[in-house]
């Protein structure tokens, strides 16, 4: 059963071997929506119900995420490099030219980015919420939960007792939400054994210049300034205890041009925090 609030139609594609869950709402230009962990389509669906109207939805869950196949490690890398590979074949099949408009949010933004950078051209406007296409900044320590999480034991907590989405659940809103919403973003990866994707995106953060990604991270970093001419629509949850004013001035070093909107009292999951008055900002970027 669909989780509380989330009544669109579901679509599957064969990527490499598994079943990649996508939305596909409305008819237009492409807004493509791009999710990061433990989040999945489902954190998108006010932002699909409001531009769907007039552009072309397109919001797929990561393989192990959401709705999508949950491979074990031992089928599926989780590495960056593959969700911008899946990334690309997704899209090569559901909309392989014409402009494609961004909505980022966490480790969306390093995907999503990553898959805009060998298609610059393409790119229209893009949305940044609480997110980063670069290496953790040099002011900012790597936050301890997220250290604890890449350890054996962080592990084992996350792939036995759904950890990761639990804690997420509780710490990523700063305000109340219904019980419903915290549920529905645990849900996907409540069965045993599907909490593969949750564990492996944190083990897959690249820190170093040696750790596999980082030249993907880095590459990215250093083609943002293709993008400077774009119109940019910056909305930050100044509570978020990892992606913080740190990664937001790293924004505004590389985009000095974006529309950049601080919300005091709102966290990670910033489009539960302030839905109306978001929703309300994007549907005003996206003439």
């Amino acid at each position: 059963m669909k989780p509380h609030d989330f009544s669109f139609d579901a679509n599957f594609a064969h990527v490499d071997g598994h079943n990649l869950h996508y939305l596909d709402e409305g008819k237009g230009e492409v807004v493509l929506m791009v999710h990061g962990n433990p989040t999945w389509s489902y954190y998108y669906r006010n932002v699909v119900r409001a531009l769907s109207a007039d552009y072309r939805c397109i919001v797929p869950d990561h393989i192990g995420c959401g709705m999508s196949a949950k491979p074990s490690a031992e089928d599926y890398p989780y590495t960056l490099e593959r969700r911008v590979s899946d990334l690309d074949e997704l899209m090569e099949r559901l909309a392989p030219t014409g402009t494609v408009h961004l909505v980022l949010h966490d480790w969306g933004g390093m995907i999503g980015m990553a898959w805009a950078a060998r298609h610059a051209a393409r790119i229209g406007r893009i949305v940044v919420l609480n997110t980063a296409a670069f290496p953790l900044p040099e002011s900012k320590p790597f936050p301890w939960p997220l250290a604890l999480c890449r350890s054996p034991l962080g592990g084992f907590i996350i792939e036995h007792f759904n950890g990761f989405a639990r804690v997420a659940s509780r710490v990523a809103f700063k305000k109340s939400v219904p019980t419903e919403v915290r549920q529905a973003y645990v849900w996907p990866y409540e069965p045993k054994g599907a909490r593969v994707a949750t564990r492996r995106f944190v083990e897959d953060i690249p820190l170093k210049p040696e750790d596999p990604g980082y030249d993907v991270v880095a590459g990215v970093e250093a083609q943002l300034q293709d993008f400077a001419d774009r119109e940019v629509l910056v909305c930050w949850g100044m509570k978020d205890f990892v992606f913080d004013h740190h990664f937001l001035a790293r924004w505004r070093q590389h985009w000095p041009q974006a529309e950049v909107h601080e919300y005091a009292d709102c966290g990670h999951y910033i489009l539960e925090d302030a839905a109306p008055e978001i929703i309300e900002k994007i549907r005003g970027f996206f003439p």
